[in-house]
């Protein structure tokens, strides 16, 4: 069992072409022995996007803080604290920060598609 504070997790920089001032914390992965699901927490700041991508893969997503946006269907939909999300695979997407302080959001994905 792991239990941790996230205030203890590095964050590292989101290394993605169309990536803007993102960071991200690789909460639980299969470094943790978790077999079947990784929990990042991405923080994106004032001003910042992770990149309009897609990927063979869901995404179940948790916005846990600040004011956002995500691209959907080809336009720009605003997400709160409490929303929850479910992207399919290979659906097109990108997380912008709407606000002028840190957008903050948990995302679980498959195990086995997380770099650890």
């Amino acid at each position: 069992m792991k239990i941790a504070s996230l205030t203890q997790i590095p964050a590292e920089k989101v290394e993605m072409d169309g990536a803007k001032d993102c960071q991200v914390k690789l909460a639980v992965t299969a470094r943790d022995g978790a077999p079947n699901f990784a929990m990042r927490v991405f923080e994106v700041a004032p001003g910042g996007n992770t990149p309009l991508h897609h990927h063979p893969y869901e995404h179940e997503i948790y916005v846990m803080e600040g004011q956002g946006t995500v691209w959907r269907e080809g336009k720009e939909v605003a997400i709160k604290p409490g929303d929850v999300l479910y992207i399919p695979a290979d659906e097109q997407h990108q997380f912008k920060n709407a606000a002028d302080q840190p957008f903050k959001f948990m995302c679980l994905i498959p195990a086995k598609f997380q770099k650890c």
